[in-house]
């Protein structure tokens, strides 16, 4: 797993001018990258040494050599017979069979491309910290919203003492009351909304541990956060509310949920088991 030509797409928009220019180089000239030494980049892209450092570990390469290696690995996964397939909008007049088509290659997508870029250390640190707390916030906003109703109703199923509210100022006021043993998982796609910041401040101003759930890049949320899980999802040009965006936080809530019920199982089976019985018994 490594996705360094989908981080460096993704982070287009935000690198500085001469990153941007490295980036753009390289985008370019794949087939190219792999065996110039640093020095022959930075002169390629009209850059120098420290900028092409920069770059490599703002895409989350170690260094020059360790970037090369995972471009290396991918351009070889590309040549072998890995299909590229892109995002695909929908466009106004679509008849149904191809709308269906193309919002499941979208999500789909967001899920085997948000896999490629995880970071592997920081979901065992989201995990352990997960297992560790005392009490559980979720904050979300809009879309990001109905994620943290889904973990909160998650995580209640084994017993963690959750929280996930609709009002910013509920979740404010959650936030307002956190310490060192909790923890606050904050949800934004954006990683700028105000009032998920607002809360992540507070969190982290009483000593709580937030983890962030947002789209892959530098952005205020995960700035702020002790531990950053980063997705990645299609920007289209029509915008029917957050789609496949929503998908792949949904699917990275599953995902430590359980890993969680795994590493716990001895000590979560009774809840699951109770719940469950509960449930059915009012069906």
């Amino acid at each position: 797993m490594c996705g360094v030509v989908l981080k460096i797409n993704e982070m287009l928009n935000e690198f500085n001018r001469s990153e941007r220019m490295v980036a753009e180089y390289i985008l370019s000239n794949l087939d190219k990258i792999v065996g110039l030494t640093i020095s022959e980049l930075a002169q390629r892209s009209k850059t120098s040494k420290a900028t092409v450092i920069r770059f490599c570990r703002l895409v989350g390469s170690k260094g020059y050599r360790d970037f090369t290696i995972k471009l290396a690995a991918e351009t070889a996964i590309s040549k072998n017979g890995s299909s590229k397939t892109d995002y695909i909008d929908i466009s106004v007049g679509d008849d149904i069979e191809l709308i269906l088509r193309n919002v499941c290659l979208n999500n789909k997508k967001a899920i085997d491309d948000s896999y490629l870029i995880s970071d592997m250390e920081s979901i065992k640190k989201a995990v352990d910290a997960i297992i560790r707390a005392k009490k559980l916030n979720f904050y979300g906003v809009g879309a990001s919203n109905i994620v943290a109703m889904d973990a909160c109703h998650k995580f209640l199923r084994i017993n963690k003492n959750s929280i996930a509210h609709p009002d910013a100022h509920i979740q404010l006021t959650a936030a307002s009351n956190l310490d060192n043993e909790d923890v606050a998982v904050a949800i934004s796609w954006s990683g700028t909304t105000n009032e998920i910041i607002q809360c992540v401040k507070l969190a982290k101003d009483n000593g709580a541990t937030v983890i962030s759930i947002t789209k892959y890049g530098r952005n205020p949320v995960a700035d702020l956060s002790d531990i950053k899980l980063m997705l990645v999802s299609p920007e289209t040009t029509i915008r029917c509310g957050a789609m496949s965006s929503r998908i792949a936080q949904l699917n990275m809530i599953d995902i430590l949920y359980s890993c969680i019920v795994s590493k716990e199982y001895h000590n979560v089976k009774q809840y699951l088991e109770r719940t469950s019985k509960n449930i059915k018994a009012v069906k």
